[in-house]
């Protein structure tokens, strides 16, 4: 909105040229969405924790301590980050970018559906929410909305394709097959990030650092001159998502200042869906799905622990980890919440430092 009403105004005052720079508008969204969320966060946590008399429903079958230390928290925090993200996203960002749209979508909308999951945990007072059948599904809808219009936006050369890191040229056509695996890469991310968020401050720190890392890869691969210099595949327009990401870095920093231990709010779905679904979509207009599974590899090994967990229960009888997601068996084998939070950013920042190796060493 910003960039409309004061970019053409650049010509009488000099000052409005910055708007043309996705750095400063970027910038401006970080901190607009810092401020959105220490404003409104107070307000929504008091609203919550009166409506929610009993805060988030805690799984009987989790670690005995958050019986006691995580009864009573509100849920649905991940509201305070859609707003701000919403908000600063819509001041700062080139609103006739069909990407910008798409990406605001997607997360809106897998916002939604995690808002409905933690709405039914809270006013039936049980951890199960949503079948998760249907939590699938109206995912994926979403999801296959989504890819179809963004392959009408993409280049015709990349639309379908999908790009292979360490290669500089590699560029796989999956065809009609593109749309199942975009549907999977979403789908996937959200859900990753949802089986992640166990303990306070876990989840939107893992976020914030993708983000960071997805905000420069958009910015260069928007730009033909960079795009070119690191040869990569450039994708015109794209360069508009850094300041997305932005803004999701910001709510994301407002909200951990309510959510570092002890929590005052958990994200819940409502955050945890949708922060997965746009880190997804990201990388499905990018053309960076499988630098994704880099970047979030922290997400990855929290859902391949569970697969894990289950598969070996059913085929052997016996668990692997002491308890799965993987931060529950850390929490079982007497580490700290503190101790475990910390260690996963430190390997989420090692995972985010290795995916961003990839726009070099080709």
């Amino acid at each position: 909105m910003l960039y409309h009403l004061l970019f053409p105004l650049a010509d009488q005052i000099a000052l409005f040229n910055v708007f043309r720079y996705l750095t400063f508008r970027t910038g401006g969204a970080m901190i607009t969405a810092l401020l959105v969320s220490f404003i409104v966060g107070p307000y929504l946590i008091d609203a919550l924790r009166s409506k929610q008399k009993g805060g988030q429903p805690i799984r009987e079958d989790g670690p005995p301590d958050h019986l006691l230390t995580k009864q009573g928290t509100p849920t649905m925090g991940g509201f305070l980050i859609l707003l701000a993200l919403s908000v600063a996203t819509l001041l700062w960002a080139d609103l006739s970018n069909g990407y910008v749209w798409v990406a605001l979508g997607v997360t809106i909308a897998y916002g939604a559906i995690g808002f409905l999951d933690d709405y039914l945990k809270v006013t039936k007072r049980d951890s199960n929410g949503i079948s998760g059948r249907l939590k699938l599904l109206l995912q994926a809808v979403v999801a296959g909305a989504a890819t179809m219009w963004i392959t009408q936006m993409l280049p015709v050369d990349l639309a379908t394709t999908l790009a292979v890191p360490f290669f500089k040229t590699a560029l796989i056509d999956l065809g009609y097959g593109f749309l199942v695996f975009a549907i999977v890469v979403m789908v996937g991310a959200s859900n990753a990030v949802n089986l992640t968020d166990g303990l306070d401050g876990l989840a939107i720190g893992p976020v914030m650092i993708a983000a960071a890392v997805f905000a420069l890869i958009a910015y260069l691969i928007g730009h033909a001159v960079f795009s070119s210099y690191l040869q990569i595949h450039h994708v015109p327009g794209a360069g508009e998502l850094a300041v997305f990401c932005g803004a999701l870095i910001g709510g994301g920093l407002g909200f951990l200042w309510f959510n570092a231990p002890p929590a005052k709010v958990f994200m819940g779905d409502t955050g945890s869906l949708a922060m997965g679904g746009a880190l997804g979509v990201i990388s499905v207009i990018t053309k960076h799905e499988l630098v994704l599974a880099i970047v979030g590899g922290l997400f990855v090994l929290e859902t391949v622990s569970v697969i894990v967990q289950v598969a070996s229960f059913k085929l052997t009888g016996k668990r692997v980890f002491a308890m799965a997601p993987l931060h529950h068996h850390f929490e079982k084998k007497g580490w700290s919440e503190p101790t475990i939070v910390i260690r996963f950013w430190i390997i989420a920042i090692i995972l985010a430092l290795i995916g961003l190796s990839t726009l070099k060493l080709r």
